[in-house]
Formats: structure tokens, C-alpha cells, sequence
């Protein structure tokens, strides 16, 4: 088993000793975490998003994500506080014009600058490859560094003109520290979103409940009256001639006001003429001698 034939083993290949700590290539990691989607680990390519964390995604890995919430990828836990498309952000690059991409390394003769980035910044120039901290907008969805923030200090953005406040601006591919604080105000927009769709609940509720419209009985309508001092002579006569009017208006309409008390057509004062439209009128009243006998045949009287 070993050992035989002369070899003299080293100590170092029979003890194991504690193993050293792989050490992760930090130019490979900012590679990783500037070019790549987190979901998919595919190249970025537009339309690029950004999560609530400052996280980088393909906008077509994002929406599989949502629709295969059954399916069980090891990389989901990296974006499980999205759970809308409405939880991330187009973001609006800017190309950086000395990028050649694969162009240039066709035959593989050539040496790949990973420090050459795709995008930079619109207002100073730097270039977004992790060496330099970059943030983008909630509102609008710009991009741009963190020392563009700091040199030019104002409060709508610098490319498109939008306002914004401090809890729109997110920091891309943040440390811990930063992702804590990025998670504490997710939290805090999320809860104030919630209670604000509470509120709006019953406030729709009551609206529906209270009706336009209230329903009265129909009855001669409330008029003020004054004093029999202080109504004129004017006015009284005014009153004695709208009177007959109002029987007559009621009359031919055949149905008294509410609270009216009925009378009889022919203790009115009108005339004949007018009477003699009404059945109750002794122009229309008939004898029996006068009036017809009709017979009918119907097979229930045999």
C-alpha cells in the first residue's frame, strides 16, 4: 500500500493540515457583478434593469423569474424582494464610444482591458467598471457616478431634468453597509404604499354607500309666508287670481296633490262647456232605456 520501492514520503503528503483560504480575484468579481445579470448570469444587454438593492438584471430574465415562481433555482434567493415588474427600474445608459466589445479581439491575438467598461457616465465621464461608485434614479431611471452627485449639487437630475429626493437615489452594486440601508427604505416604501391603499379602502367605501339622490314624496312645494301684516294688497290679489288657475291645472291632470282634499267637478265654478268633459256631468249620464243591451255568448253559462 505505498511506500515500497525506496520512495520516502514528504510530511506535507500524509498530514492534511488546515486548508488555506481561497481568496476571490477582486477584478473578477467587479467583472462579474458590472457585466453580467445576476439572475441569469448572462452578458447585460438592453433593456437593463435595476432592483430596489442596486442589483443589475436582464430585463428578460426578470419577467421568467416572475412567471416560474415554481420552478427552484439556486440564483432565486438573489432576487426574491422582486415580486413585481413594478419593484425594479429601466435604467437609461449611456454607451461609452471607446468600447469595442468583441470586435477587436476576433482572432484572439489581443489582450482583453477588463477595465474598459460598455457604459459611463454622461456628465463626468468615468467609466462604470466598479472602480468608481455609480447610482441611478427611482424617478427617471438615469444613470450616472456618485462624484457627478457630489461636484454638481442639485436637485433634478443632471441628464434628463426630473425632480428627485434623497430616497430615489440608489447606489449600484453597493457594499453591505449600503445594501442594508437600500433594504431599510424598501421596507419603509413598501409599509407606506400599504397603508395608503388601507385608507383609500374606506374612503371608496363610504362614497358608495351615501346616495346621490334622496327620494321624496312628491307635495306642494315650501314657500316661505310671511305675516298677514306684512303682505300687501299686491300679493293678496295675486293669490285669489292664481287660485282658479291651480284647481283648473289639477283638474285636468285627474290627480289631486298629495294632502289635497277631493271635491267634485260639479260644485266647482267653472263652466258648463268645461263640466260636460267629465263623466260625472249630468250630460252623461244615461237611462236605462237609452243605454244598449249587449249579449255575449261564452260556454261557461251551459
Amino acid at each position: 500500500m505505498g511506500c515500497d520501492g525506496g520512495t520516502i514520503p514528504k510530511r506535507h503528503e500524509l498530514v492534511k493540515g488546515p486548508k488555506k483560504v481561497e481568496k476571490v480575484d477582486k477584478d473578477a468579481e467587479l467583472v462579474a457583478q458590472w457585466n453580467y445579470c445576476t439572475l441569469s448570469q448572462e452578458i447585460l444587454r438592453r433593456p437593463v434593469v435595476a432592483c430596489e438593492l442596486g442589483r443589475l438584471y436582464n430585463k428578460d430574465a426578470v419577467i421568467e423569474f416572475l412567471l416560474d415562481k415554481s420552478a427552484e433555482k439556486a440564483l432565486g434567493k438573489a432576487a426574491s424582494h422582486i415580486k413585481s415588474i413594478k419593484n425594479v427600474t429601466e435604467l437609461k445608459l449611456s454607451d461609452n464610444p471607446a468600447w469595442e466589445g468583441d470586435k477587436g479581439n476576433t482572432k484572439g491575438d489581443r489582450h482583453d482591458d477588463l477595465q474598459r467598461a460598455r457604459f459611463i457616465c454622461p456628465v463626468v465621464g468615468l467609466e462604470m467598471n466598479g472602480r468608481h461608485r455609480f447610482c441611478f434614479l427611482r424617478c427617471c431611471g438615469c444613470v450616472f457616478s456618485e462624484r457627478a452627485l457630489k461636484e454638481i449639487k442639485a436637485e433634478v437630475c443632471h441628464t434628463c431634468g426630473a425632480a428627485f429626493q434623497e430616497d430615489d437615489i440608489i447606489v449600484l452594486n453597493g457594499t453591505k453597509e449600503d445594501v442594508e440601508m437600500l433594504k431599510k427604505r424598501m421596507e419603509e416604501r413598501r409599509l407606506r404604499a400599504k397603508l395608503e391603499k388601507k385608507t383609500k379602502k374606506p374612503k371608496a367605501a363610504e362614497s358608495v354607500s351615501k346616495p346621490d339622490v334622496s327620494e321624496e314624496c312628491p307635495g306642494p312645494s315650501r314657500v316661505k309666508t310671511g305675516k298677514p301684516e306684512e303682505l300687501g294688497p299686491d300679493s293678496r290679489e295675486k293669490k285669489t287670481i292664481s287660485a282658479p288657475r291651480s284647481t283648473a291645472t289639477n283638474g285636468k291632470a285627474g290627480k289631486p296633490p298629495c294632502g289635497a282634499a277631493k271635491r267634485s267637478i260639479a260644485d266647482s265654478e267653472e263652466s258648463e262647456t268645461y263640466k260636460s268633459l267629465f263623466t260625472s256631468h249630468s250630460s252623461a249620464k244615461r237611462s236605462k232605456e237609452e243605454s244598449a243591451h249587449w249579449v255575449t255568448h261564452t260556454s261557461y253559462c251551459f
